[in-house]
C-alpha cells in the first residue's frame, strides 16, 4: 500500500552525490560511519550549534529574567512581626509575570527556531549525504544543503515552535487558575491537549523535514507522503525518536546528568540527532521508494534502442573497470614471490649477545637473497608478464579515452582481469 502512495517521490531525490549500497545491516553501517566520521560529525555539530545559540541564548535570558523578578515585587505576604500582612494581596502574581515573560520570550523564540532551521537544513542534508555515501562531507556541502533545503525545513520547524508557545501559554494559565483559587480540571486537560498535541505535531515535522531534505516535491506531496510514510512506520517512528532524542531527555532530567546532555550538545549531540534520525529514515525511503526507482529505470531501459544500451553498457562497464583499476594490480600476483621454505631465520632469545644478533643478522640477509634470487628467476614467467601487460594496457585505453586520432579500446569488468 506504501509503495504505490510515495509514488509521487521516484526520481525527484535531492542529491549531488551517488547514493552507494549498504554493504550490511543499517545499522551496524550507520555504527560504523558514526565511529570511521567522527571527526567530521563533531564539525558539523559546531557548525549546526552557532545557528541554535540564539535560541539557547532566549531561553537562558527567560530564566535570568524570571528569577530577577524574585527580588523585585513582594511576593511574600506576611513580613510583619505579628504575622500580618504587610503588602497588598499578590496571590497569583508570580503566575502572571512567569506567563508575561513568556509571551515575550517564546514569542522571540518563534524567529529563533527559524534561524536554527539554517543548522537542521545543513545538519540533516550533510547527515543524509554521510550515510549515503560511506562518509561525504564538506563544509560547502553543508551550505549546499541550507540552500536547497531550508524552506522544506523552516515551515515545519515554526510550526512546531507555534504549538510549543501556545503548549506554554496553556501551562502558565493553568498555573494562573489555579493559584488565583480556580476550578483546575479544565485547564489541566487543556494543558495535557496541548502537550500531546505538541508532541504529534513534533513527530510529523520530523517527517516534513526528512521527505523536504530528501526530494525536491510540492507542498500537498511533501504533507501527503509524509503523513503515508508516519502511518506506515508509527512504532518504528516512535522508537527511533526515543533513541534519537536521548540528549535531550537527559537534559530535562537537570542535576548532573544536565551537564552531561550539555556536554553531549556541544560535542556531538546535535549531529548524534539527526544522524539516528536520517538513518532511519533512509532505510524506510530504501523499502519504500528504491526498489520503485529500480523499475522506473528498467522501464526507461526498455525503451531504448540497441544503439543505446551498448552505449549504457558499455559505460557502466568502463565505470566497473576504473573502480577496478582504482584498486591497483596486487603485488601477490603481479609479482613472483617464493613459497614460505627453508630454514627459519634465528630468533633471539631471553638472553643474547653479540654472535646471536650476527646470526639474526645473518640470517635475515640470507633470505632477501633467496627472495631477489627468486624474483629475478621467475620475473619473466608467462602469467606474471601477462598480468602485469593487461593491467598497463588497460590504464593505458582509460587515459587515451576521449582523445581525438585515437581508437578506442572496448573495456570492461570482463575483461580487465582476463
Amino acid at each position: 500500500m506504501a509503495d504505490s502512495r510515495v509514488k509521487a517521490l521516484e526520481g525527484h531525490e535531492i542529491s549531488d552525490y551517488s547514493r552507494k549500497e549498504v554493504p550490511q545491516g543499517r545499522w551496524g553501517y550507520t555504527w560504523d560511519v558514526f565511529k570511521s566520521n567522527f571527526g567530521k560529525i563533531v564539525l558539523n555539530n559546531l557548525l549546526t550549534l552557532v545557528f541554535f545559540l540564539p535560541l539557547a541564548i532566549i531561553v537562558y535570558m527567560r530564566d535570568l529574567y524570571v528569577a530577577s523578578l524574585s527580588t523585585t515585587y513582594p511576593f511574600s505576604s506576611n513580613l510583619g512581626p505579628a504575622g500580618l500582612p504587610s503588602t497588598p494581596n499578590v496571590t497569583g502574581l508570580a503566575e502572571g509575570l512567569n506567563m508575561s515573560a513568556d509571551i515575550m520570550f517564546y514569542s522571540l523564540a518563534i524567529v529563533a527556531g527559524l534561524i536554527a532551521a539554517v543548522g537542521v537544513a545543513g545538519a540533516c542534508y550533510s547527515m543524509k549525504k554521510l550515510v549515503n555515501t560511506n562518509g561525504e562531507f564538506t563544509v560547502k556541502g553543508y551550505f549546499r544543503g541550507v540552500k536547497k533545503c531550508y524552506l522544506n525545513v523552516a515551515l515545519p520547524t515554526a510550526l512546531f515552535m507555534i504549538v510549543f508557545f501556545c503548549t506554554v501559554l496553556v501551562s502558565d494559565w493553568r498555573h494562573l487558575v489555579i493559584a488565583q483559587g480556580g476550578s483546575s480540571a479544565w485547564p489541566i486537560a487543556a494543558t495535557v491537549l496541548m502537550i500531546i498535541l505538541c508532541v504529534v505535531v513534533g513527530i510529523i515535522c520530523m517527517w516534513f523535514i526528512a521527505v523536504g531534505v530528501s526530494y525536491k516535491v510540492g507542498p500537498w506531496q511533501l504533507v501527503k507522503n509524509s503523513f503515508v510514510l508516519l502511518i506506515g512506520t508509527i512504532i518504528q517512528t516512535i522508537l527511533m525518536l526515543g533513541i534519537a532524542f536521548i540528549p535531550v531527555w537527559l537534559l530535562l532530567i537537570g542535576g548532573f546528568m544536565q551537564v552531561i546532555a550539555l556536554l553531549l550538545l556541544i560535542v556531538f549531540g546535535f549531529s548524534y540527532v539527526f544522524l539516528c534520525w536520517m538513518s532511519f529514515t533512509q532505510c524506510v525511503f530504501d523499502m519504500f521508494i528504491t526498489p520503485n526507482i529500480e523499475a522506473k529505470k528498467a522501464e526507461e531501459h526498455s525503451k531504448m534502442t540497441k544503439e543505446q544500451l551498448a552505449a549504457l553498457k558499455e559505460e557502466e562497464e568502463k565505470d566497473a573497470a576504473r573502480e577496478m583499476l582504482a584498486a591497483g594490480r596486487s603485488e601477490l600476483i603481479g609479482r613472483p614471490v617464493p613459497p614460505i621454505t627453508g630454514n627459519p631465520v634465528p630468533a633471539l632469545g631471553a638472553a643474547f649477545g653479540r654472535s646471536s644478533l650476527a646470526a639474526v643478522a645473518d640470517g635475515r640477509a640470507e633470505l632477501e637473497k633467496s627472495i631477489a634470487d627468486y624474483e629475478n628467476e621467475h620475473k619473466n614467467d608467462k602469467r606474471y608478464v601477462e598480468y602485469n601487460k593487461m593491467f598497463a594496457e588497460r590504464e593505458k585505453a582509460l587515459q587515451d579515452e576521449g582523445k581525438k586520432g585515437k581508437k578506442k579500446k572496448k573495456i570492461s569488468a570482463d575483461n580487465l582481469l582476463r
